[in-house]
Protein backbone atom coordinates (compact mmCIF):
# COMPACT_ATOMS: atom_id res chain seq x y z
CA UNK A 1 0.00 0.00 0.00
CA UNK A 2 1.33 3.40 -0.95
CA UNK A 3 0.35 5.45 2.03
CA UNK A 4 1.58 8.84 0.90
CA UNK A 5 0.25 8.73 -2.66
CA UNK A 6 -3.24 8.42 -1.23
CA UNK A 7 -3.17 12.03 0.00
CA UNK A 8 -2.84 13.63 -3.41
CA UNK A 9 -6.47 13.40 -4.49
CA UNK A 10 -8.26 15.18 -1.68
CA UNK A 11 -7.80 18.83 -0.90
CA UNK A 12 -4.68 20.93 -1.05
CA UNK A 13 -4.90 21.18 2.72
CA UNK A 14 -4.81 17.39 2.90
CA UNK A 15 -1.80 17.24 0.64
CA UNK A 16 0.08 19.58 2.91
CA UNK A 17 -0.91 17.68 6.04
CA UNK A 18 1.22 14.57 5.59
CA UNK A 19 4.99 14.45 5.37
CA UNK A 20 6.99 11.72 3.67
CA UNK A 21 8.67 10.80 6.92
CA UNK A 22 5.32 10.10 8.56
CA UNK A 23 3.49 8.40 5.72
CA UNK A 24 5.95 7.19 3.11
CA UNK A 25 7.52 3.83 2.54
CA UNK A 26 10.52 2.70 0.56
CA UNK A 27 10.54 0.96 -2.81
CA UNK A 28 13.52 -1.17 -3.73
CA UNK A 29 13.00 -0.46 -7.42
CA UNK A 30 13.40 3.29 -7.06
CA UNK A 31 15.62 5.99 -5.67
CA UNK A 32 14.70 9.04 -3.65
CA UNK A 33 16.41 11.99 -5.30
CA UNK A 34 13.74 14.60 -4.66
CA UNK A 35 16.08 16.63 -2.47
CA UNK A 36 19.36 15.89 -4.24
CA UNK A 37 21.13 18.31 -6.54
CA UNK A 38 22.29 16.94 -9.88
CA UNK A 39 24.57 18.26 -12.56
CA UNK A 40 23.72 21.40 -14.50
CA UNK A 41 22.08 20.49 -17.78
CA UNK A 42 21.58 22.35 -21.05
CA UNK A 43 18.35 21.45 -22.82
CA UNK A 44 17.30 21.74 -26.44
CA UNK A 45 15.16 24.87 -26.61
CA UNK A 46 13.08 23.59 -29.52
CA UNK A 47 12.06 20.50 -27.57
CA UNK A 48 11.43 22.55 -24.42
CA UNK A 49 9.03 24.85 -26.28
CA UNK A 50 7.20 22.15 -28.25
CA UNK A 51 3.44 22.27 -27.68
CA UNK A 52 2.48 19.29 -29.86
CA UNK A 53 4.04 16.45 -31.80
CA UNK A 54 3.91 18.55 -34.97
CA UNK A 55 6.76 20.66 -33.58
CA UNK A 56 8.94 17.55 -33.96
CA UNK A 57 7.67 16.82 -37.46
CA UNK A 58 5.73 13.79 -36.22
CA UNK A 59 6.36 10.74 -34.04
CA UNK A 60 9.62 9.75 -35.72
CA UNK A 61 11.07 13.18 -34.98
CA UNK A 62 9.92 13.07 -31.36
CA UNK A 63 11.39 9.60 -30.83
CA UNK A 64 14.71 10.69 -32.36
CA UNK A 65 14.89 13.77 -30.11
CA UNK A 66 14.00 11.73 -27.01
CA UNK A 67 16.53 9.01 -27.83
CA UNK A 68 19.19 11.67 -28.27
CA UNK A 69 18.49 12.82 -24.69
CA UNK A 70 18.62 9.18 -23.60
CA UNK A 71 16.90 9.52 -20.21
CA UNK A 72 13.60 10.30 -18.50
CA UNK A 73 13.12 11.22 -14.83
CA UNK A 74 9.80 10.14 -13.30
CA UNK A 75 8.60 10.63 -9.75
CA UNK A 76 5.87 9.30 -7.44
CA UNK A 77 5.08 6.19 -9.49
CA UNK A 78 4.83 3.13 -7.21
CA UNK A 79 4.79 -0.03 -9.31
CA UNK A 80 1.69 -1.41 -7.58
CA UNK A 81 -0.27 1.85 -7.91
CA UNK A 82 -2.76 1.41 -10.75
CA UNK A 83 -0.38 -1.04 -12.48
CA UNK A 84 2.31 1.62 -13.03
CA UNK A 85 4.94 -1.14 -13.01
CA UNK A 86 3.59 -2.49 -16.30
CA UNK A 87 3.21 1.01 -17.73
CA UNK A 88 6.88 1.73 -17.04
CA UNK A 89 7.96 -1.67 -18.39
CA UNK A 90 5.95 -1.08 -21.55
CA UNK A 91 7.68 2.23 -22.20
CA UNK A 92 11.09 0.67 -21.60
CA UNK A 93 10.33 -2.14 -24.01
CA UNK A 94 9.13 0.22 -26.74
CA UNK A 95 11.93 2.76 -26.26
CA UNK A 96 14.95 0.81 -24.93
CA UNK A 97 17.37 3.64 -25.74
CA UNK A 98 15.75 5.83 -23.09
CA UNK A 99 16.72 5.10 -19.48
CA UNK A 100 13.98 5.71 -16.92
CA UNK A 101 15.20 7.10 -13.60
CA UNK A 102 12.59 6.55 -10.89
CA UNK A 103 12.52 9.00 -8.00
CA UNK A 104 10.70 8.91 -4.63
CA UNK A 105 7.82 6.56 -5.49
CA UNK A 106 5.71 7.60 -2.49
CA UNK A 107 5.93 11.38 -2.91
CA UNK A 108 2.83 13.50 -2.54
CA UNK A 109 1.74 15.77 -5.38
CA UNK A 110 3.18 18.79 -3.60
CA UNK A 111 6.50 17.02 -3.07
CA UNK A 112 6.66 16.21 -6.78
CA UNK A 113 6.42 19.88 -7.74
CA UNK A 114 8.82 20.86 -4.95
CA UNK A 115 11.38 18.39 -6.35
CA UNK A 116 11.16 20.18 -9.68
CA UNK A 117 11.80 23.54 -8.03
CA UNK A 118 14.65 22.25 -5.84
CA UNK A 119 16.48 20.63 -8.76
CA UNK A 120 15.68 23.25 -11.41
CA UNK A 121 18.38 23.45 -14.06
CA UNK A 122 19.91 20.08 -13.19
CA UNK A 123 19.64 16.56 -14.55
CA UNK A 124 18.05 15.46 -11.25
CA UNK A 125 14.79 17.35 -11.76
CA UNK A 126 11.66 15.33 -12.57
CA UNK A 127 10.65 15.54 -16.22
CA UNK A 128 7.01 14.66 -15.66
CA UNK A 129 4.45 14.70 -12.88
CA UNK A 130 1.46 12.55 -11.86
CA UNK A 131 -0.73 14.81 -9.72
CA UNK A 132 -3.96 15.16 -7.82
CA UNK A 133 -6.22 17.92 -9.11
CA UNK A 134 -5.78 20.22 -6.12
CA UNK A 135 -2.05 20.58 -6.76
CA UNK A 136 -2.24 20.37 -10.55
CA UNK A 137 -4.75 23.20 -10.86
CA UNK A 138 -2.81 25.51 -8.53
CA UNK A 139 0.70 24.86 -9.89
CA UNK A 140 0.36 25.61 -13.61
CA UNK A 141 3.30 28.05 -13.62
CA UNK A 142 5.49 24.99 -13.12
CA UNK A 143 4.16 23.11 -16.16
CA UNK A 144 4.87 23.25 -19.88
CA UNK A 145 1.99 23.46 -22.34
CA UNK A 146 1.78 20.31 -24.44
CA UNK A 147 -1.20 18.66 -26.12
CA UNK A 148 -0.86 14.95 -26.84
CA UNK A 149 -2.21 13.44 -30.05
CA UNK A 150 -5.21 12.12 -28.12
CA UNK A 151 -6.04 15.63 -26.86
CA UNK A 152 -9.46 15.85 -28.52
CA UNK A 153 -10.47 12.51 -26.96
CA UNK A 154 -9.88 13.80 -23.42
CA UNK A 155 -13.10 15.42 -22.11
CA UNK A 156 -12.85 19.19 -21.76
CA UNK A 157 -14.03 18.97 -18.16
CA UNK A 158 -10.87 17.13 -17.05
CA UNK A 159 -8.11 19.05 -18.83
CA UNK A 160 -6.52 22.48 -18.75
CA UNK A 161 -7.44 24.35 -21.93
CA UNK A 162 -3.81 25.36 -22.47
CA UNK A 163 -2.45 21.83 -22.10
CA UNK A 164 -0.72 22.47 -18.78
CA UNK A 165 -2.26 19.34 -17.21
CA UNK A 166 -4.83 16.71 -18.18
CA UNK A 167 -6.55 13.77 -16.51
CA UNK A 168 -5.26 10.28 -17.19
CA UNK A 169 -6.95 7.75 -14.86
CA UNK A 170 -9.21 7.50 -11.86
CA UNK A 171 -10.28 4.92 -9.39
CA UNK A 172 -13.82 4.54 -8.10
CA UNK A 173 -14.27 4.62 -4.35
CA UNK A 174 -15.22 1.18 -3.12
CA UNK A 175 -15.58 -1.13 -0.14
CA UNK A 176 -13.28 -4.15 0.04
CA UNK A 177 -13.42 -7.04 2.51
CA UNK A 178 -12.24 -10.53 3.39
CA UNK A 179 -15.05 -12.59 1.89
CA UNK A 180 -13.75 -15.83 3.41
CA UNK A 181 -14.24 -14.41 6.89
CA UNK A 182 -17.27 -12.16 6.49
CA UNK A 183 -19.30 -13.51 3.57
CA UNK A 184 -21.09 -10.91 1.46
CA UNK A 185 -21.67 -7.17 2.00
CA UNK A 186 -24.73 -5.79 0.26
CA UNK A 187 -25.10 -2.36 1.89
CA UNK A 188 -23.34 -0.13 4.40
CA UNK A 189 -25.92 -1.13 7.01
CA UNK A 190 -24.34 -4.60 7.00
CA UNK A 191 -21.23 -3.00 8.51
CA UNK A 192 -23.00 -2.54 11.86
CA UNK A 193 -23.15 -6.33 12.32
CA UNK A 194 -21.17 -7.43 15.43
CA UNK A 195 -19.08 -9.79 13.26
CA UNK A 196 -17.23 -6.69 11.99
CA UNK A 197 -16.16 -5.63 15.49
CA UNK A 198 -13.13 -3.34 15.37
CA UNK A 199 -12.29 -4.02 11.74
CA UNK A 200 -14.04 -1.42 9.48
CA UNK A 201 -11.53 1.17 8.27
CA UNK A 202 -11.22 4.27 6.17
CA UNK A 203 -7.82 4.55 4.51
CA UNK A 204 -6.61 7.36 6.79
CA UNK A 205 -8.36 10.38 8.33
CA UNK A 206 -10.80 12.06 5.93
CA UNK A 207 -9.48 15.58 6.57
CA UNK A 208 -5.90 14.46 5.88
CA UNK A 209 -5.90 11.58 3.39
CA UNK A 210 -7.42 11.67 -0.08
CA UNK A 211 -8.59 8.05 -0.06
CA UNK A 212 -10.30 8.59 3.31
CA UNK A 213 -11.74 11.91 2.11
CA UNK A 214 -13.35 10.21 -0.87
CA UNK A 215 -14.33 7.18 1.20
CA UNK A 216 -16.20 9.52 3.50
CA UNK A 217 -18.03 11.03 0.52
CA UNK A 218 -19.05 7.56 -0.67
CA UNK A 219 -20.49 6.64 2.74
CA UNK A 220 -22.14 10.05 2.99
CA UNK A 221 -23.93 9.49 -0.33
CA UNK A 222 -25.06 6.02 0.72
CA UNK A 223 -26.29 7.41 4.06
CA UNK A 224 -28.51 9.96 2.30
CA UNK A 225 -26.20 12.95 2.05
CA UNK A 226 -24.52 14.70 -0.88
CA UNK A 227 -21.63 17.07 -1.59
CA UNK A 228 -23.44 19.91 0.18
CA UNK A 229 -24.97 17.88 3.04
CA UNK A 230 -22.17 16.07 4.89
CA UNK A 231 -23.88 15.25 8.19
CA UNK A 232 -25.38 11.85 7.22
CA UNK A 233 -21.92 10.43 6.67
CA UNK A 234 -20.70 11.59 10.05
CA UNK A 235 -23.81 10.17 11.71
CA UNK A 236 -23.12 6.78 10.12
CA UNK A 237 -19.47 6.72 11.19
CA UNK A 238 -20.60 7.69 14.71
CA UNK A 239 -22.94 4.68 14.62
CA UNK A 240 -20.04 2.44 13.54
CA UNK A 241 -17.92 3.81 16.37
CA UNK A 242 -20.65 3.39 18.98
CA UNK A 243 -21.24 -0.25 18.02
CA UNK A 244 -17.50 -0.92 18.20
CA UNK A 245 -16.95 -1.74 14.52
CA UNK A 246 -14.96 1.33 13.37
CA UNK A 247 -11.19 1.29 13.67
CA UNK A 248 -8.97 4.31 13.11
CA UNK A 249 -5.85 2.18 12.60
CA UNK A 250 -3.90 3.28 9.52
CA UNK A 251 -4.49 0.79 6.72
CA UNK A 252 -1.38 -0.98 5.43
CA UNK A 253 -0.67 -4.25 3.65
CA UNK A 254 0.22 -5.62 7.08
CA UNK A 255 -3.08 -4.70 8.72
CA UNK A 256 -4.97 -6.26 5.82
CA UNK A 257 -2.80 -9.39 5.85
CA UNK A 258 -3.32 -9.83 9.58
CA UNK A 259 -7.06 -9.18 9.42
CA UNK A 260 -6.79 -6.13 11.67
CA UNK A 261 -8.55 -4.17 8.94
CA UNK A 262 -10.93 -6.67 7.40
CA UNK A 263 -13.14 -4.08 5.68
CA UNK A 264 -11.44 -1.20 3.88
CA UNK A 265 -12.77 1.79 1.94
CA UNK A 266 -10.33 2.58 -0.86
CA UNK A 267 -9.87 3.16 -4.60
CA UNK A 268 -10.68 0.26 -6.89
CA UNK A 269 -7.09 0.11 -8.14
CA UNK A 270 -5.78 -0.27 -4.59
CA UNK A 271 -8.43 -2.91 -3.91
CA UNK A 272 -7.29 -4.76 -7.04
CA UNK A 273 -3.74 -4.71 -5.70
CA UNK A 274 -4.88 -6.08 -2.33
CA UNK A 275 -6.92 -8.74 -4.10
CA UNK A 276 -3.98 -9.87 -6.20
CA UNK A 277 -1.54 -10.11 -3.29
CA UNK A 278 -4.03 -11.81 -0.97
CA UNK A 279 -5.07 -14.35 -3.60
CA UNK A 280 -1.50 -15.64 -3.58
CA UNK A 281 -1.93 -16.21 0.16
CA UNK A 282 -5.22 -18.03 -0.24
CA UNK A 283 -7.45 -15.16 0.87
CA UNK A 284 -10.58 -14.19 -1.11
CA UNK A 285 -10.65 -10.37 -1.04
CA UNK A 286 -13.71 -8.86 -2.72
CA UNK A 287 -14.61 -5.25 -3.44
CA UNK A 288 -17.58 -3.39 -4.83
CA UNK A 289 -18.76 0.07 -5.81
CA UNK A 290 -22.26 1.48 -5.46
CA UNK A 291 -24.05 2.99 -8.45
CA UNK A 292 -25.37 6.04 -6.60
CA UNK A 293 -22.08 6.68 -4.80
CA UNK A 294 -19.36 6.24 -7.41
CA UNK A 295 -16.96 8.89 -6.15
CA UNK A 296 -14.17 9.57 -8.63
CA UNK A 297 -11.11 11.81 -8.64
CA UNK A 298 -8.73 11.81 -11.60
CA UNK A 299 -4.97 11.95 -11.41
CA UNK A 300 -3.39 14.29 -13.92
CA UNK A 301 -0.32 14.38 -16.12
CA UNK A 302 1.94 17.42 -16.45
CA UNK A 303 5.37 18.17 -17.89
CA UNK A 304 7.91 20.10 -15.83
CA UNK A 305 8.45 23.46 -17.53
CA UNK A 306 12.15 23.02 -16.68
CA UNK A 307 12.36 19.35 -17.64
CA UNK A 308 15.98 18.26 -18.17
CA UNK A 309 14.77 15.86 -20.89
CA UNK A 310 11.93 17.78 -22.58
CA UNK A 311 11.60 15.53 -25.63
CA UNK A 312 11.55 12.35 -23.54
CA UNK A 313 8.95 13.98 -21.29
CA UNK A 314 6.70 14.60 -24.29
CA UNK A 315 7.25 11.10 -25.63
CA UNK A 316 6.26 9.72 -22.21
CA UNK A 317 3.00 11.66 -22.32
CA UNK A 318 2.27 10.40 -25.83
CA UNK A 319 2.83 6.86 -24.59
CA UNK A 320 0.56 7.31 -21.57
CA UNK A 321 -2.32 8.27 -23.84
CA UNK A 322 -1.77 5.31 -26.15
CA UNK A 323 -4.01 2.24 -25.98
CA UNK A 324 -1.13 0.22 -24.50
CA UNK A 325 -0.72 2.38 -21.39
CA UNK A 326 -4.41 3.12 -21.00
CA UNK A 327 -5.12 -0.62 -21.04
CA UNK A 328 -2.37 -1.21 -18.46
CA UNK A 329 -4.08 1.21 -16.07
CA UNK A 330 -7.39 -0.49 -16.83
CA UNK A 331 -5.90 -3.89 -15.96
CA UNK A 332 -4.68 -2.36 -12.70
CA UNK A 333 -8.21 -1.51 -11.57
CA UNK A 334 -8.34 2.13 -12.70
CA UNK A 335 -10.68 3.71 -15.24
CA UNK A 336 -8.48 5.35 -17.92
CA UNK A 337 -9.64 8.70 -19.23
CA UNK A 338 -9.80 7.40 -22.81
CA UNK A 339 -11.96 4.40 -21.91
CA UNK A 340 -15.05 5.62 -23.78
CA UNK A 341 -13.13 6.43 -26.96
CA UNK A 342 -11.28 3.10 -26.74
CA UNK A 343 -14.60 1.27 -26.54
CA UNK A 344 -15.71 3.05 -29.70
CA UNK A 345 -12.55 2.42 -31.70
CA UNK A 346 -12.12 -1.16 -30.49
CA UNK A 347 -8.73 -0.71 -28.80
CA UNK A 348 -9.87 -1.47 -25.23
CA UNK A 349 -8.75 -4.81 -23.79
CA UNK A 350 -11.93 -6.88 -24.02
CA UNK A 351 -11.04 -9.34 -21.27
CA UNK A 352 -10.45 -6.51 -18.82
CA UNK A 353 -13.61 -4.72 -19.95
CA UNK A 354 -15.66 -7.85 -19.35
CA UNK A 355 -14.52 -8.14 -15.74
CA UNK A 356 -13.80 -4.53 -14.78
CA UNK A 357 -15.72 -2.25 -12.48
CA UNK A 358 -16.40 0.83 -14.56
CA UNK A 359 -18.13 4.15 -13.95
CA UNK A 360 -21.88 3.59 -14.29
CA UNK A 361 -23.94 6.71 -14.91
CA UNK A 362 -23.04 10.09 -13.42
CA UNK A 363 -20.18 9.80 -10.93
CA UNK A 364 -19.92 11.86 -7.77
CA UNK A 365 -17.30 14.54 -8.35
CA UNK A 366 -16.40 17.89 -6.87
CA UNK A 367 -14.55 21.13 -7.54
CA UNK A 368 -11.46 22.44 -5.75
CA UNK A 369 -13.78 24.86 -3.93
CA UNK A 370 -15.94 21.94 -2.79
CA UNK A 371 -12.82 20.09 -1.66
CA UNK A 372 -11.61 22.98 0.49
CA UNK A 373 -15.06 23.49 2.04
CA UNK A 374 -15.50 19.78 2.80
CA UNK A 375 -12.01 19.50 4.30
CA UNK A 376 -12.67 22.47 6.59
CA UNK A 377 -15.95 20.89 7.70
CA UNK A 378 -14.25 17.57 8.40
CA UNK A 379 -11.49 19.30 10.35
CA UNK A 380 -14.15 20.98 12.48
CA UNK A 381 -16.30 17.89 13.02
CA UNK A 382 -14.48 14.55 12.58
CA UNK A 383 -12.14 14.55 15.58
CA UNK A 384 -14.69 15.89 18.07
CA UNK A 385 -17.20 13.26 16.91
CA UNK A 386 -15.03 10.23 16.12
CA UNK A 387 -11.75 11.02 17.89
CA UNK A 388 -8.16 10.97 16.73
Amino acid sequence: MNALRKIAVGSLAAVLACSMAACGSSNANSTDSASNTGKTVKVDEKSAKATSISDFGGMDGLVAAAEKEGALNVIALPHDWSNYGDVISGFKKKYPKIKINEQNPNASSKEEVDAGKTNKGTDAAPDVYDLGLAVASTSTDNFASYKVQAWDKIPDSVKDKDGKYYADYTGIMSIGWNADKYGNIKSINDLTDPKFAGTVALNGKPAEAGAAFNGYLMINQLAGGDIKNLQPGLDFFKKLKDCGNLTTVDVTDGTIDSGQTGVVMDWTYNQASYQKSLKAKGVNWKFKTFKNAQVVSYYNQAINVDAPHPAAARLWEEYLYSADAQNDWFKGGANPVLLDSMKKDGTVDQTTLKNAITIDGDPVSYTNEDSTRITTWLQDNWDKTIGN
